[in-house]
């Protein structure tokens, strides 16, 4: 446990004067070891007739074939590449706040690092079913697995971008889960030794038999580093991967090299706005304010700005090059997009992604929990439609004109996609109810440095400046789980 003080001037990462080590773990386990409360209900209801809805559009799409979503001769790939792109971008935040700041030493992941790794893990189970339900043969999945020799000459296409989708998610799967799991490990032998019975049996079986002693502690820090060191690169890897799908191809539109860097941008802007969409609302629902404070949510609101803004050039940086190029093809793709038949799905697009984060810069803005939530839909939203705006509106015209056509989604395509955010976020309802949704063994590690409590005795001892208690002080004002009482006393 880091036992050193921190900085009076940071702001803390922890608030509530009486935090201990006890209160920790009652307060992260709670939803865990009680009854789900009213809200938990609701929003598993909800999520759950949206899984049964995919249930059935998934089942259709198995018995009728693709043939039962709106695709075409000329429009060939639409909602369901949409939706795995879409899906594959928002698990990337779990993996930067996972590895990346952990190998930065970034303290600040410690309370939303475990929400954000099981959100990572539950939309590539999402990306990964439309990788199966497009393939018009699912029950011939396996065949993109390397395969023994028993089963013949049966060599995979590599030229093909479903494999290269398929090497992607699985990497991206199980490294995620493996990290995720380990960071686990610790915190189920905490709810094991507090369990009792048939759950004491169950989370026994899950905890490896960890005990807790020094040797223990070591090996899980070196894992979780070597682990750290495998993820950084599938940052990088995984969303160039899946930019490859179309940056290979020799389609107007598609053909860019900036698509690699551009995506993997996307991808983290929208993750962070689904981690901020999940953790407002859990954090008021399971009472953790106290764990992800206002520090937190303004951390990844400036993250929302930077990468937000890296996406709004790449915009720009692409119509420059069809414009550079000299290509009537390439300028008549990307004319089409803002004024052709598709033209408000653009500017959606423009407005969500490139606009609306731009709030964010006024501190007011990125400090009001309301707002904040309603941008990081806002841009979730618009990163949809930025990937139907590359896919769609490059293909539904072609070279030749008599090709032209309008792509129109059917019940199924909108319920294969409104089914799979059922799907998740049944997921992520049951995981709250079993697992703590913070890192409790993490978040203990810096209670005595960064914690208000523990700067709050620093000021009661008298050996700071008074300037920059001050400053302090003041800073602590926009944090909804402050008590100012204690400080006006001071």
């Amino acid at each position: 446990m880091s036992g050193h003080n921190e900085s009076i001037l940071r702001e803390p990462l922890i608030t509530g004067q009486d935090i201990t080590y006890a209160k920790i773990t009652d307060d992260i386990l709670m939803p865990v070891e009680n009854k789900p409360n009213r809200a938990w209900w609701i929003g598993f209801i909800l999520s759950l007739c949206g899984a049964t809805l995919w249930v059935v559009a998934v089942g259709y799409t198995f018995w009728f074939g693709i043939g039962a979503w709106g695709l075409n001769k000329t429009v060939g790939w639409a909602w369901d590449i949409t939706g795995f792109v879409w899906w594959v971008g928002i698990g990337h935040a779990g993996t930067l706040i996972s590895a990346v700041l952990l190998l930065f030493r970034q303290n600040w992941r410690n309370s939303i690092n475990r929400s954000a790794e099981a959100m990572t893990i539950f939309a590539v189970i999402c990306a990964a079913t439309y990788v199966v339900s497009h393939m018009g043969r699912p029950w011939l999945a396996y065949w993109v697995l390397p395969l023994p020799n028993q089963f013949g000459s049966l060599w995979v296409n590599f030229n093909s971008p479903l494999v290269w989708d398929m090497f992607a998610i699985s990497t991206y799967f199980s490294v995620s889960l493996l990290f995720w799991y380990t960071g686990l490990l610790p915190d189920i032998a905490t709810i094991r030794d507090r369990a009792t019975g048939v759950r004491r049996k169950i989370y026994s079986i899950f905890s490896f038999g960890w005990n807790g002693n020094v040797k223990t502690w070591q090996r899980f820090e070196a894992v979780s580093l070597i682990l750290a060191g495998i993820s950084t690169p599938l940052v990088l890897s995984v969303h160039t991967i899946v930019s490859m799908d179309f940056a290979t191809s020799v389609i107007p539109g598609w053909h860019t090299t900036i698509f690699p860097p551009y995506f993997v941008a996307g991808a983290i802007f929208s993750g962070f706005a689904m981690v901020l969409t999940l953790l407002l609302v859990a954090r008021k629902v399971l009472g953790l304010e106290n764990y992800i404070t206002m520090f937190h949510i303004e951390s990844m609101n400036k993250i929302i700005i930077l990468t937000g803004s890296i996406v709004g050039v790449a915009y720009l940086t692409e119509f420059f090059i069809a414009w550079y190029s000299g290509s009537e093809y390439e300028q008549y793709a990307f004319i089409n997009r803002s004024t052709g038949p598709y033209w408000w799905a653009y500017w959606m697009m423009m407005t969500c992604n490139v606009i609306s984060p731009q709030l964010l810069w006024f501190k007011k803005i990125r400090t009001n929990i309301p707002a904040t939530w309603i941008l990081s839909i806002v841009v979730n939203i618009g990163m949809w439609f930025e990937r139907f705006v590359i896919i769609v509106t490059s293909l539904h015209r072609d070279y030749i004109p008599s090709s032209w056509a309008m792509f129109y989604p059917t019940w199924v395509d909108v319920s294969v996609f409104v089914g799979s955010i059922g799907v998740f976020f049944t997921l992520f309802l049951l995981f709250l109810r079993v697992l703590p949704s913070i890192a409790i063994a993490e978040v203990k590690m810096i209670l005595k440095s960064a914690s208000e409590k523990a700067k709050l005795e620093q000021i009661k001892e008298g050996h700071l400046d008074k300037e920059q208690v001050a400053e302090y002080v003041e800073s602590l004002e926009k944090f909804d789980s402050v008590k100012q009482e204690e400080y006006a006393k001071i």
